[in-house]
């Protein structure tokens, strides 16, 4: 409905995964690599970025002479699949260029949120991009008002037919569009709309420092803290952490409230009936699929989270945990560190075993400088794939502390950029993959990364160990992200009815983080300010179920390969290059899969399950 890269700084793949482990000198991780963006341009100043913007300019108001109100003639004349098919050849070629424009300016915004120069030359970016593509702003629209046998008849034969994926695509969104001109102010109004707050978000959580026994540090290091060998050093943080946004809760609620009513207003224009729906919509997954999801994992808190957080209270030898404990590493663990040479082995060897192709694709990431590791002030928090336009390539951003479990984070990202890259060669309409299958590569590789790790584990405890910590990663991605879903469903629908405070938000935060979380887990004062620092609240609204169902998905589709490896990897490589041209019932099907069947999200919780009945079984640490 929006035109794509005018719609915010960064395609989402940001991996609540990313705030992981202890601070560590970075001196001794080795040399961390910064990503070289002269593969899109070669400076904010580049002639080149300019000169893309004033073709873009030039190209697109071309465009709209060209074809505006004129789309009906050409579906209707005897050469209207080659008619039809330049026009959409044309339409691509902007938006790839148009991506590549929003792709640079975002990644030199996110190296460095707290630059002023940086800041400024997004915001131009993004105001120059959305004003150029609201010259194509009619072309979907238009297309989804032709008539469906004038599509079928000039989709039907070449070469329209290469388009007809993305075609049937845009005209799922036709119930939802409006008139034109309401459109184009959407569109137009996103700048100074949702684009502001979300850059008040970002720009708001990079500034903030978090007071630590002394010394102050910004959000990413607070919350590496969070799972320091240390338990003062972990309560120290969890505080600061409280503290600091307890101070700006008022300014988190403003956003959030802003934003709830601006999707509600969006919603109730363009006709959706639930709170989530234009997100379905988006991921292209149906709501009763999203909701059997949703329900399974809250039927299972019982049997995931609440079972593994007593147990894991009895190797404190506890009753309860302190919610700054959740995480914590186990007692009486060492400490590993991982310097970055030996992750990118880790990585890069366990991808090599289950394909070599795979490995060779992720091999690039690291010759080619593609991915920024470095913690750095002023850089984004967390992680994501970036994945850029099908002209260039994908960049991974992470901020890299050596410990066990950014090392899966690094298996995480360059799934996600994997994946981009097996996808790109469908183009820019074609290539973007919903939100709940972009997560299958990303989740896979790291399982991969976890059983090569867990094979060559040198001794039983540490074999316990790195199991626990894949369950509490699967805990974090499948139970606290339908967690974080209900909270966001609880907060969308109490905002019809007006404002939210920031204490009432942290209520209905509480409340779901109680029931998923179980009684083991002590949720204290100052937890229920801890919504605030999650981007995805404002950046993606309903996005955080696409974790819980890639993980349940990769859990199945990791089985299906234990029984029947043979072929698999060949399979496996299809789907991901398949990008977003086949619905998820259409990709999982070479598999036996069906995610419409309540039944199938079983399988995933069961791995679970049993990993936790095998630390059961096992000899826990000791307290």
């Amino acid at each position: 409905m929006t035109f794509a890269p005018a719609s915010g700084p960064l395609r989402p793949f940001r991996s609540l995964q990313a705030h992981r482990s202890d601070p560590v000198d970075q001196r001794d991780l080795g040399r961390l690599p910064e990503w070289n963006l002269s593969d899109l341009y070669a400076s904010m100043d580049a002639p080149a970025y300019k000169a893309d913007l004033d073709r873009a300019a030039t190209e697109a108001a071309d465009f709209q002479q060209t074809y505006k109100g004129k789309l009906q003639d050409l579906a209707e004349g005897a050469e209207a699949s080659a008619l039809l098919e330049q026009a959409v050849k044309r339409f691509e070629a902007l938006d790839d260029v148009l991506g590549r424009i929003m792709s640079f300016a975002s990644l030199v915004y996110v190296g460095d949120t707290a630059d002023p120069v940086r800041t400024k030359f997004y915001g131009d970016a993004q105001e120059r991009v959305t004003t150029i593509s609201s010259d194509l702003l009619f072309f979907t629209l238009e297309l989804n008002r032709l008539d469906d046998a004038l599509i079928e008849t000039a989709a039907v034969t070449a070469p329209l037919s290469h388009y007809r994926p993305w075609l049937d695509d845009i005209r799922k969104d036709r119930p939802f569009q409006l008139d034109d001109k309401i459109e184009q102010l959407f569109h137009e109004k996103s700048v100074t709309g949702r684009g502001a707050w979300n850059r008040l978000f970002d720009e708001t959580i990079t500034s903030l420092r978090f007071d630590v026994d002394g010394e102050k540090v910004t959000l990413e290091p607070v919350l590496n803290l969070l799972q320091d060998e240390r338990a003062e050093k972990r309560e120290s943080a969890a505080k600061a952490l409280s503290k600091t946004l307890g101070e700006n809760s008022r300014t988190f609620a403003l956003i959030t409230n802003t934003l709830a009513k601006d999707l509600e207003i969006s919603n109730r224009w363009r006709g959706f009936a639930d709170v989530a729906d234009s997100r379905h919509l988006a991921n292209r997954v149906e709501r009763e699929v999203v909701d059997a999801l949703s329900s399974a994992v809250e039927d299972a808190y019982p049997r995931l989270s609440h079972r593994y957080y007593r147990m894991k209270a009895r190797w404190f030898g506890k009753d309860k945990l302190d919610s700054w404990d959740r995480n914590a590493p186990l007692p009486h663990m060492p400490a590993i560190t991982h310097p970055w040479t030996e992750a990118r082995a880790i990585v890069l060897d366990a991808y090599r075993q289950f394909s070599p192709e795979l490995s060779s694709i992720a091999q690039r990431f690291f010759d080619d400088r593609w991915i920024d590791a470095a913690v750095r002030p002023g850089k984004a928090p967390g992680a994501f794939a970036h994945p850029t336009v099908p002209s260039a390539h994908p960049y991974v951003l992470m901020n890299y502390q050596g410990r066990p479990r950014d090392v899966m984070t690094l298996a995480h990202e360059l799934g996600h950029g994997v994946h981009q890259v097996l996808a790109a060669p469908n183009g820019a309409l074609m290539a973007p993959t919903p939100l709940t299958l972009a997560e299958t590569a990303s989740v896979f590789g790291e399982m991969l990364t976890f059983k090569s790790l867990l094979a060559k584990a040198p001794t039983q405890e540490a074999r316990f160990a790195l199991l626990s910590m894949k369950v509490e990663d699967m805990l974090n991605t499948v139970v606290r992200q339908i967690a974080f879903y209900q909270f966001e469903r609880a907060l969308h629908e109490e905002r019809r009815n007006g404002e939210l405070t920031a204490v009432r938000i942290g209520e209905l935060w509480m409340k779901v983080q109680a029931a998923s979380l179980g009684e083991a887990i002590r949720l204290g004062p100052g937890y229920e300010t801890f919504w605030a620092y999650v981007p995805h609240f404002v950046h993606s609204p309903f996005y955080v179920y696409a974790y819980a169902f890639g993980d349940c998905l990769v859990n199945s589709l990791y089985g299906v390969y234990q029984k029947a490896p043979d072929g698999f990897a060949e399979r496996y490589l299809a789907m991901l290059s398949a990008g977003g041209t086949k619905h998820h019932s259409e990709l999982l099907a070479p598999f036996g899969l069906d995610a419409r069947d309540p039944a199938f999200w079983q399988i995933g919780l069961g791995v679970i399950e049993e990993m936790i009945a095998e630390l059961e079984a096992g000899s826990p640490p000791r307290a």
